[in-house]
Formats: structure tokens, C-alpha cells, sequence
């Protein structure tokens, strides 16, 4: 594949004009409110086929974000070992379905609210910051927004509008962890799909490194998001040997593009979890670190116990429980931060709040964010602004400011 940088936008957008029809009409770009206390997301109005990037079918455009030296969050990455990285970010916040939000019956045509949630807003970064979360997680599909045939080009507008929610959090001197979210559907671990999902994975995974390089430290890539077979017996159940080994192998695909793209990219923090992010000893057992890549975090998501957590059933705390969970945390310790020598970040955690009473919550949040922390396990909240949300993302307004703050102050624990 050819691979040509167009300096952005100004370049960009007269290839944009120049390859079209004679009555093409320019990519919609999204307005954004200047009112800083009222920024807010605004998606240009989509139509239901893919999006038609270039006529090329040859060559990938790589645009780089306009950023300014001085700008938070631009600048170099610094050289800091893992460890050190990890205990300077803090506890961290989801803003789950949003930008991750898939439309499947009309995949092209998604306005990003469909599950519920107000387009992301400055107001909601500003208000998760002012309440002490210093780490913010923004999970992304891609797929809405980028072409199904090589080279997979992504639309500009679409980074831009990604852009917008990194440097919000920036503002706020927040690290955040990018990922590539609801994108299973075209990276199934299995052979058959193999090739095509390594060649997409490359490009989706060169284009966003290139796009946001001149970013220091404080951003993350997440290199997938629970990589698994879905409606399979052991879609959640740690995964089968053949399906864990093509994870490894798409892992590999996106650590080695990032690196490609040279730059900050070259030492950036990269994080990378097990089969479908599972603290399942066998999914554990079989990731391998690329390269041997000092410079990985590992990440694990555990809802724990699922039936609790997940499914809201019954109220937790027994001693047993209790005995259960910190045997949870001591064994992914155990395996990564003492015999793997990685740290590792619990990149979702969370409880109904639709289901379990709220001082449960905040008993089960304290106990779970400082048994954590207690072993170097850094906490990331999953809210999803409904059934798992803490933040009513249009009033501003934390469901129990007192689960908010107690999941802050338990994370400032020493060991």
C-alpha cells in the first residue's frame, strides 16, 4: 500500500474536491459551540451508504491534527517506565456509549445518541475533572465512520470530532486512553477473516497514530477493546486456543503500525488486554506482549462478581464476597505486575445503578477501588449513562456524589 501524508486540512480537503463529481458537496465538519462552559460535540448529518473517502483505492491519506506547540497535551513524550507512567495518572471515567455508539441497522447514518446519551460535551469533561477523576477513557467505533474497503480510509471529520473530546480532557490536565472500541464485527479472531481484519486493524491503527503523534504522554492507545468470536460458547468464557493465538496476532498488527509511524509514537504507552479483557487464567496465560515491547501496559476488565455487578442481583459484602473479590485482584497481580513485571489498569469496573441500592454501591465502590489500588491496580469506572451510569450526562449531576467521591478518595490510598 502506498502510503502519501497530506498536510491537513488545507491539502486534504482540496483532494477532497478535486476527486469527487463535478456536483460533489464538501465533508460536513462539526460545529462546535464557543462558549468554553458549553462546548459541545455536533455531528454533521450522515446518509446510510459507506462513505466514499478518495477514488483511489490505492492510496491512504494520513491526516495530522492541527495542533499548536503550548497547546495542552502536545508536545514530547516523555521517557518514563511503565510503572512510574501508571502511578501518575490516577483513577480514571469511561464516557461509554457515546462516541462508541453503533447503529447496525443503519451503520453509515449514526448520530452517536442512539443509546441514550447527549453528544459529548465539555461541560461533562470539566465536571468529571472538577470531581477528581484524573484519567478519562474514550471508547470509539470506527467503523461508522470509515470505508469497509482498503485502504479502510477514515473521514477526517470523524478524527476531528475524536479530537475535540481528547483535547477537552487535555484542558483539564487529564491522561486519556483512545481506543478502538465496537469494532468486532470486521476483527473476528478466526482464520478466515484473518487477513482482511490485519490489513483494516494496520490502516485504522496508522491513521490514528499519525492523526494524533503530536500528543505527549498523557494519551494512550488502546489497541482493542475485548477482542473476541461473539455468540460463541466461549465468547466469555476465556476464548479457544486458536482464537487466542489470532488475538495475539491482531495485537501484533496494531502495536508494530503505531510504532511504524515513528515519533511520539515510537515510546508511547500502549495498552493491551487477554481475550475479550478477561482475567480468565487461561486468556491471561496465553497473551504475549509484542516484541517484548517495554513501553505495554496490560489492561483486564472485570465486573466482579457478575452477578452483582452486571446483572444487579442480590445485596454484596459478606466476608466470603469480600474474600472472593481481593482473590480476583492478588491473581491478576500475581500474574502480571510480580511475574510479568507489567502494570495493569482495570480499564472497566462498575455496578447497576438501576438495580442495587445506592448505599450497596458505594459500599461494594469503596471496598473494590482501594483493594485495587492496595495492589497497583489502577481503576477506570465504566459508565455508560443508563443502566451502569454514575454521571447524568445532561444535568450534570452524579447519580450519588457520594459513590463519586469515595471512588476518588479510595484510589488516594496508601499501600
Amino acid at each position: 500500500m502506498k502510503l502519501i501524508k497530506y498536510l491537513y486540512p488545507l491539502a486534504l480537503l482540496i483532494f477532497f474536491y478535486s476527486c469527487g463529481s463535478d456536483d460533489a458537496s464538501p465533508e460536513p465538519q462539526p460545529v462546535i459551540n464557543n462558549n468554553d462552559d458549553e462546548d459541545i460535540l455536533q455531528l454533521p448529518t450522515t446518509n446510510s451508504n459507506p462513505p466514499v473517502i478518495n477514488n483511489n483505492d490505492e492510496i491512504l491519506q494520513l491526516p495530522i491534527a492541527n495542533t499548536n506547540p503550548g497547546d495542552p497535551g502536545i508536545g514530547s513524550v516523555r521517557n518514563l517506565n511503565s510503572f512510574d507512567f501508571v502511578a501518575e495518572m490516577g483513577v480514571g471515567w469511561n464516557l461509554g456509549n457515546s462516541l462508541d455508539v453503533v447503529n447496525d441497522a443503519d451503520l453509515f447514518n449514526t448520530t452517536k445518541t442512539e443509546w441514550g446519551n447527549p453528544l459529548p460535551s465539555k461541560a461533562v469533561i470539566d465536571k468529571v475533572a472538577e470531581t477528581g477523576f484524573k484519567t478519562l477513557r474514550l471508547p470509539v467505533s470506527w467503523r461508522t465512520n470509515q470505508n469497509p474497503t482498503a485502504p479502510y480510509q477514515i473521514e477526517a471529520g470523524y478524527l476531528q470530532r475524536v479530537k475535540n473530546v481528547v483535547d477537552w480532557a487535555m484542558s483539564n490536565d487529564m491522561h486519556v486512553i483512545l481506543n478502538i472500541h465496537h469494532d468486532n464485527e470486521w476483527l473476528r479472531p478466526v482464520e478466515s477473516d484473518k487477513a482482511n481484519a490485519n490489513a483494516r486493524l494496520k490502516s485504522t491503527w496508522t491513521q490514528i497514530a499519525t492523526y494524533f503523534e503530536a500528543y505527549n504522554e498523557q494519551l494512550i492507545f488502546e489497541v482493542m477493546n475485548e477482542p473476541r468470536l461473539k455468540n460463541v460458547p466461549e465468547e466469555w468464557n476465556g476464548g479457544s486456543v486458536s482464537g487466542r493465538r489470532i488475538v495475539n496476532e491482531y495485537t501484533k498488527t496494531a502495536v508494530d503500525a503505531i510504532r511504524d509511524t515513528k515519533g511520539n509514537n515510537s515510546n508511547r504507552q500502549l495498552m493491551i488486554t487477554p481475550w475479550a479483557g478477561s482475567a480468565i487464567n487461561k486468556a491471561m496465560d496465553d497473551l504475549i506482549v509484542p516484541n517484548n515491547d517495554p513501553n505495554i501496559i496490560i489492561t483486564i476488565h472485570t465486573y466482579f462478581p457478575f452477578q452483582y455487578a452486571l446483572n444487579g442481583e442480590g445485596i454484596w459484602g459478606s466476608d466470603q464476597e469480600k474474600a472472593d473479590l481481593r482473590a480476583e485482584f492478588e491473581n491478576i497481580k500475581q500474574k502480571w505486575i510480580v511475574r510479568e513485571n507489567r502494570p495493569v489498569i482495570l480499564g472497566e469496573w462498575g455496578t447497576r445503578t438501576d438495580k442495587i441500592p445506592t448505599e450497596n454501591r458505594i459500599e461494594y465502590a469503596k471496598f473494590y477501588v482501594e483493594e485495587a489500588t492496595k495492589r497497583g491496580l489502577l481503576t477506570v469506572l465504566w459508565d455508560d449513562g443508563g443502566n451502569i451510569g454514575l454521571l447524568d450526562r445532561r444535568t450534570l449531576r452524579w447519580r450519588s456524589q457520594t459513590q463519586a467521591d469515595a471512588i476518588v478518595e479510595s484510589s488516594l490510598i496508601k499501600d
